[in-house]
């Protein structure tokens, strides 16, 4: 086994205490997953729906499969099978597909709004009214086959940790103002570039993958 992926892991669990570590598995070869599978890690997050299916039908079964790129309506039915929690929900009309797709399979699939927190464009996310928009809908409160469990974001892709933070802060009030009436308990913030701002502001779980496999 690679001393490194087993001491990298080790080293950020350290860094993040109880902050949950979902190990990102994009590009990332079946052996180099079976050796971070071996240090007992099993939460594993993966961007795109193709590569997830081809790994959950490869790896051991015990691991919980995290969402965390963009999911096109189409794709949902690949997953909810088996998928343990969907970060980045970032429409209604994608959270609808999901309850229909769950459905069939007699699942409530879990999940998190994804909200738009970055000065980047290119970044998919609602925006803070769009969430009160569905949260307040009687559409939304019928839907029976999918259960949110909080909010996910990305923050600005820049060295300026000020700004990193403050849209952690943002994100993590916005969720605070929410939590008890939705009963919520996720909050997923922060990549191998800003995990640490992210425990900072309150992160309940990050996404590293180049960190760890360097």
């Amino acid at each position: 086994m690679s001393q490194t992926i087993r001491e990298n892991i080790k080293q950020i669990q350290s860094e993040v205490g109880n902050t949950k570590l979902v190990v990102v598995s994009k590009y990332r070869s079946l052996p180099e997953l079976e050796e971070v599978y071996a240090t007992g890690h099993r939460h594993f997050g993966e961007n795109r729906v193709q590569e997830l299916v081809e790994k959950h039908g490869a790896l051991p079964k015990d691991i919980h499969w995290h969402v965390i790129g963009h999911l096109q309506t189409n794709k949902v039915k690949y997953i909810v099978p088996f998928v343990h929690l969907i970060h980045s929900v970032d429409s209604f009309k994608l959270l609808k597909a999901i309850n229909k797709e769950a459905e069939k399979v007699n699942r409530v699939i879990p999940f998190l709004f994804q909200l738009h927190i970055a000065q980047e464009e290119s970044k998919y996310g609602l925006t803070p009214t769009e969430l009160e928009t569905i949260l307040s809908s009687d559409d939304y409160h019928n839907l029976k086959h999918v259960l949110c469990r909080g909010l996910m974001g990305m923050a600005t892709n820049t060295d300026k940790k000020d700004m990193v933070l403050q849209e952690f802060n943002g994100l993590h009030q916005l969720y605070l103002e929410h939590k008890e009436d939705q009963n919520w308990d996720t909050l997923s913030m922060g990549m191998s570039g800003d995990y640490k701002l992210a425990v900072a502001a309150g992160s309940s779980h990050i996404r590293v993958g180049s960190k760890i496999f360097g």
